[in-house]
Formats: structure tokens, C-alpha cells, sequence
């Protein structure tokens, strides 16, 4: 039993009526999310987080499935995690950072507990990224060992990654060290599973639930990829957080695609399902527009994850009744346009509920739920969460957002000091962490994202939002792809160039369109580029590195005499 300290809902006296109301609302439907918070146990760790939800759930709960249709239960989770840590064990050691190499299987969710149980942290190596990032990621995180899977590197055809990554680093095939282990090994573990709490923290090891737990990396999309060293009370902060949004039960089927080394992925799609009892389907990549929307169907989801990117390729190609099982429709990781939310809520019926967080966050900062949602918004802050909102030079609505609570990271691992671990900070000091992105905070707190800091162009003397202007191609050409950047301009300072998938665009489309909605002559681009692909990383998010580059590169060849010259980039 919990007894928490009493509260009391405060409204000044001159708000009355209906907003007055509103206010009560707001206040008390607080309160409760903060009652779910804060009985929700934090002080603990992801391996001890897993046995107490065996207990609680029962252990012959189903809790994963992959697309080969195996089934783990928490039994047979840990389990065979603990047979794995047995052969872990003998090549690596205590607190060692352990790069992990692996796409959505259920072989992941073992290797990941079997580190926990050892105190090992893993890594969480993202495979789509390029041999040369993956290995600054490894450099930068210490790491000597990754674990992966030698028909996993035969099937995604990665054989020159794992040639490259064997010259400096030991590449632990599981499928084949399997056969290391002995009967011994097995009935040992089986005998430890009988009481996994008390064989874990007999080792005094990995106990510490402000410790790290997990290292992930910055996706990259606007430069070179960060270690991000999240503690075991971070993620499991972050699911108290989240809890009181969505509360995972024993009846929900979460449709996890969203690859777990990105942290919507690992702890909104992964953890915090399983640690409520949920079921987990885990399927390799979020990219098979055709074939999830069916598998979606088949196993009668309720709950689903996606970036907008995805939402809009899954919405082409689905029938109208794929969809009719979920209850959950969450986006995440980048801006919903207005199209995506508009056809899943005419083709499908379904409300995307759009969440906003980053790496840093474990990864939620605010989400909009059932009760309290507003279109256009990522909803409100969480529990716990503190912030403010920094000045930006040329924006007058809004400002930066910096955050600060219990699921912020423990700090980053950079390049140039490999393993040195970097709290982040901000003026206000220790534990503040600057998001980088502009937002809006309206009266109700509800929070409404107008772009990245990076994100802003300077067109003579004016700071105009890429993201808006994005936003003015996607209503103006719906359910396609489009990108906005900046390149320098001699006459204004920079210039906006859209770089976009339909194939008959014009920029007198565009200009209509503002006209009809009052949108500004500045959201305008100066130019647009016509693509067959706009380059996507593995997270769903648009790989602006790679674009600025082709966009670049065009620019440097095109005719100068042509200001408004239509290229194909091929």
C-alpha cells in the first residue's frame, strides 16, 4: 500500500465559468497520473524489473513472439537468458560496454537480459548505419566485443560490415557459440530461474539502479552519432511516465518494428510492454508496407508504433480493415504532417496520437493520451517532467526546450574521448538537458514543436522553420515524401530548397496553396527538387546528412544563369 501526501487543486479565483472547469480537470487528471507515477517501482533494476513481472503476470505469460511465430514466455526469457550469460560470462567482464548487433528477433531480448544479469551493458549497434559509423560507434563506446548472429549477416548480406568490424573487434557468432554450452550450463541456469532475484544479486554486481543500463546512439540525421548511456532508473522512470498514458496488461498485443537500437523502439516498443504483462510481436524491420498492415490483422494488434514516414507507407498499401484491432496509434521520432493523421482517421478510422521525446529522454518527454489530446499538439509534459524555454534570436513565438527529470541520461560518450562519460548540463546547471528543438507551450500545456534549432533557415534577416515548410508541401501534395533544407545564398543568406518525391511538382502549387491558408511568402522554397528517393535512416527519420550532401552536390553543378532550376538527382 502506498499513502502519498495530500494535494490540493488551486485555480486563481478570476478564471471562472467553463475555463474554470477545464482548469479543475486539468488538475485532477494530473494528480491521478502522478498517483500511477509514483507507485510504480523505480528503484530497481531492468533484470529485477523482468522477475517481478514474472511473479506478478505469471510466469507462463507470453510476452514475445517473432516472425518465425516462436513464442518466449517470461519462463523461458530468462531462462535461456541465463544459459546465454553463462557463456557471456566467460569472455567478457564486469561493467565491459558489449556492442550488440542483432535486428528484431527474439534472440535480442535474451542477449539483452543475459548482460543485465551480468552487469554488462549493451550496446545497441544500429546495423543500417554504414561500416564507418558503426565503427566510430564502437570506438566511442569502448566496446572489444559484439554479439550477433551469423545467419543474420548471410541474410541482410552485411558480410564486408562483419569483415571490416573482425579486423578490430571480437564478433561472437551466437547461433554457432551455442554449441558451447554444456548440459552443466543448462541445469544451473534451470536451477537459478527458480529464484533469478536472488541468484542476481548474490553476484553484487549490476545492483545499482542509477548505474548504466544501456548505451544507445544518436540517429545522426543532422551529424555524426552520439553515445547516449541511459540508467536502469531512467527507462524504468521513463515506463512510470508513460504508464499513466498507456497501461500495459496481460490482454495487450504491442506490434513492435521500430528497431531496438533506437530508444522509441527499445523502451516504448520493448521494455514497457513486457514489464506490464503485454505481449511483444517483434518483427525486423518497419519497412514491409504490405506485410505488416496484414500481420497487424492476423494477431489482432492493439497496440502500434511508427514515425510519420512510416505511418504514410503503411496507409498506401493497407485495407481499410487492417487496422480495426488497435486502440493505441502513437507516433513518434518525427513531426506527424496533417495528411498522415487526416487518412488514417478517413481510411481506418484511427487517431494517430503523436508523442514527442529524444534518445536523451529514454525517450518520452510528452505525449497526448485518450483523454487529453489536441490535433497539431505532442500533448503534455509527463510526470516529473521540469523545463524551460530558452530565447531564440528571431523567433518571437516559443523557444528552445530544455529539460530536466528522472529520465533524463546519465551523459554522453563522445568521439574524441572514447568511454569518458558527459553529464549533460545548462546554464541553470547539472542534469539540464537542451533538446535542441523550438516549441510552444499553450495555457492548458500542451506542447507543439515548430522545429529543430538546426532547422531554421536565415532568409534575409527572417528565421523561417523547414519543418513549416514541409508541412506547406504535404498539404499541398499529400501522402508523398518531402524534405526541406538550407544552402548558403549570395543575395539573402540562405535560401530554401524542397527536395520531394512527386514527380510534377511546381512551385506554383506551393505558392496557391499558402495563399488559400494564409501561409507566409517566406515558407515558400526558393527552388524544388525532384527525387526518386529521399534518403531515410534505419529509425524512419529523413537522413538530412546524406540530403544536404546531394543537395550540395546539385547546387554545385547546376547551371548558375537557372535561379529556379528543377533537378533530378538520380
Amino acid at each position: 500500500m502506498h499513502i502519498l501526501p495530500p494535494e490540493k487543486i488551486s485555480i486563481d479565483p478570476a478564471i471562472v465559468g467553463n475555463e474554470r472547469r477545464k482548469q479543475a480537470v486539468l488538475q485532477m487528471q494530473d494528480i491521478m497520473f502522478r498517483i500511477i507515477y509514483n507507485t510504480t517501482e523505480q528503484s530497481v533494476t531492468l533484470f529485477e524489473t523482468l522477475a517481478n513481472s514474472s511473479r506478478i503476470n505469471g510466469k507462463d505469460t507470453v510476452v514475445l513472439e517473432d516472425a518465425t511465430r516462436e513464442t518466449l514466455s517470461y519462463n523461458n526469457l530468462i531462462l535461456r537468458s541465463l544459459v546465454l550469460s553463462r557463456l557471456i560470462k566467460k569472455q567478457t567482464k564486469a561493467d565491459e560496454h558489449v556492442g550488440v548487433l542483432l535486428p528484431n528477433v527474439n534472440a535480442l531480448p535474451i542477449i539483452f537480459f543475459a548482460l543485465q544479469f551480468l552487469g554488462r551493458v549493451p550496446a545497441m549497434l544500429n546495423f543500417t548505419a554504414g561500416i564507418f559509423t558503426i565503427q566510430r560507434c564502437c570506438k566511442t563506446a569502448t566496446i572489444k566485443m559484439i554479439l550477433t548472429s551469423r545467419r543474420f549477416i548471410e541474410q541482410a548480406n552485411l558480410q564486408p560490415l562483419a569483415e571490416e568490424l573482425e579486423k578490430d573487434y571480437q564478433l561472437i557468432y551466437l547461433d554457432e557459440a551455442k554449441n558451447e554450452i554444456t548440459t552443466v550450463d543448462k541445469l544451473i541456469s534451470l536451477y537459478k530461474s527458480k529464484n533469478p532475484v536472488r541468484h542476481y544479486l548474490k553476484q553484487q554486481i549490476n545492483t545499482n539502479p542509477d548505474a548504466p543500463a544501456v548505451i544507445l546512439f544518436t540517429s545522426g540525421s543532422e551529424g555524426q552519432p552520439k553515445g547516449v548511456v541511459l540508467s536502469h532508473k531512467n527507462l524504468l522512470s521513463n515506463y512510470a511516465q508513460v504508464r499513466c498514458h498507456i497501461y500495459f496488461t496481460t490482454s495487450d498485443i504491442v506490434f513492435c518494428c521500430l528497431p531496438l537500437f533506437h530508444s522509441f523502439g527499445l523502451n516504448a516498443g520493448f521494455l514497457m510492454p513486457i514489464f506490464g504483462g503485454s505481449r511483444v510481436f517483434m518483427y525486423p524491420t518497419p519497412l514491409h508496407y504490405r506485410i505488416i498492415p496484414e500481420l497487424i490483422y492476423e494477431i489482432c494488434a492493439n497496440i502500434f508504433y511508427a514515425t510519420n514516414t512510416f505511418f504514410k507507407g503503411y496507409a498506401k498499401h493497407a485495407h481499410s480493415y487492417d487496422f480495426d484491432s488497435l486502440d493505441y496509434v502513437v507516433a513518434g521520432a518525427e513531426k506527424l504532417h496533417d495528411d498522415t493523421a487526416q487518412i488514417w482517421m478517413q481510411k481506418f478510422g484511427k487517431r494517430i496520437l503523436q508523442g514527442y521525446g529524444v534518445t536523451e529522454t529514454s525517450p518520452v518527454i510528452s505525449v497526448n493520451n485518450k483523454m487529453q489530446s489536441k490535433f497539431g499538439s505532442v500533448g503534455r509534459f509527463i510526470p516529473e517532467m521540469d523545463y524551460y524555454l530558452e530565447p531564440v534570436a528571431g523567433i518571437d513565438k516559443g523557444g528552445k526546450l530544455v529539460v530536466k527529470g528522472p529520465n533524463v541520461m546519465l551523459g554522453y560518450l563522445l568521439h574524441d574521448q572514447p568511454g569518458v562519460l558527459q553529464p549533460p548540463s545548462t546554464s541553470k546547471g547539472v542534469g539540464w538537458y537542451d533538446t535542441g528543438d523550438i516549441v510552444d507551450v499553450d495555457n492548458e500545456g500542451f506542447v507543439t514543436i515548430l522545429g529543430r534549432a538546426k532547422r531554421f533557415a536565415k532568409v534575409g534577416g527572417e528565421m523561417v522553420s523547414l519543418s513549416a515548410v514541409e508541412e506547406l508541401a504535404s498539404l499541398t501534395w499529400p501522402n508523398t515524401l518531402h524534405a526541406a533544407v538550407a544552402v548558403h545564398d549570395d543575395r539573402k543568406g540562405e535560401k530554401i530548397i524542397l527536395v520531394t518525391e512527386k514527380k510534377d511538382a511546381e512551385r506554383k502549387a506551393l505558392q496557391e496553396v499558402a495563399r488559400k491558408h494564409k501561409i507566409g511568402e517566406m515558407t515558400i522554397p526558393r527552388e524544388i527538387l525532384i527525387v526518386n528517393a529521399i534518403p531515410v535512416l534505419g529509425t524512419g527519420k529523413t537522413d538530412y546528412v546524406t540530403l544536404n550532401n546531394q543537395v550540395n552536390e546539385t547546387q554545385s553543378n547546376a547551371p548558375k544563369e537557372i535561379p529556379r532550376l528543377i533537378n533530378k538527382l538520380k
